[in-house]
């Protein structure tokens, strides 16, 4: 048998171990909190935390990680005609708190629970009152339909989660989501881990260590300033 990796423990002091020392789950890490601080240090170091209500928290660095790069984004033939017949309005930061809520409670196929705790909400809401965490929402008729939220950095987007009550209503706000962002210099689109949605749109894996040498370079560019609105609307891809 090989040697265990050690998963380290964090205190109070606002640091982490190296994210090449990450068990190969990609977890690395137990302990420590959910101040803004600690949080966004970990997003600029590759690492994210990711529990379930009742455990400690635990912060994971996966190797390989999944990306997409904005020029890269493939918008599928259907998609992209919902996008221009106008089936959806999409809004960004209008209603980030209830995004992340019906993100949390949504039922998906295999899945008991959520990682997004009420410690990991209240996280993601004090980020978005520093204009670090945003939302891009679908909306149909005045109801919030879909959307999805998480952390800009820098010349990087962390996507977190996505939530539909209709259909393609996500889709159409990450397409949308995503070509904004390119037009304003974003150049990574991080998803953490592989999703079949992601890989539709473009999204690759990279090595863990090709990932980190490029977020340190896009985590010092221009960031996109808060707030974020569509005004005027962006045209459909």
């Amino acid at each position: 048998m090989g040697a265990r990796v050690p998963v380290f423990r964090l205190n109070r002091q606002l640091l982490f171990p190296p994210p090449a020392l990450a068990e190969p789950s990609g977890l690395l890490a137990v302990g420590g909190d959910l101040s803004p601080e600690r949080m966004i240090l970990g997003y600029k170091s590759g690492i994210f935390p990711w529990y379930s209500e009742g455990e400690p928290i635990c912060w994971h660095s996966p190797d390989p990680r999944f990306v997409l790069e904005p020029a890269s984004l493939h918008v599928p033939r259907s998609l992209a005609k919902i996008l221009r017949r106008g089936d959806y309005e999409i809004r960004l930061d209008s209603r980030f708190d209830e995004v992340v809520r019906r993100c949390a409670t949504s039922i998906r196929p295999g899945q008991s629970g959520t990682w997004i705790t009420r410690g990991m909400q209240l996280a993601y809401t004090r980020l978005h009152e520093q204009g670090v965490a945003h939302s891009a929402e679908a909306w149909s008729d005045g109801m919030l339909v879909g959307g999805l939220y998480g952390i800009s950095l820098g010349g990087v987007f962390f996507g977190e989660s996505m939530f539909a009550d209709a259909p393609d209503a996500s889709k159409c706000a990450f397409v949308t989501l995503v070509s904004w962002l390119a037009q304003r210099g974003c150049q990574l689109i991080d998803s953490q881990v592989h999703t079949k949605h992601l890989a539709r749109f473009g999204g690759v894996q990279w090595a863990r260590e090709r990932y980190l040498d490029r977020l340190a370079e896009l985590v010092h560019a221009p960031g996109v300033p808060a707030p974020w609105c569509l005004d005027p609307p962006l045209l459909p891809p």
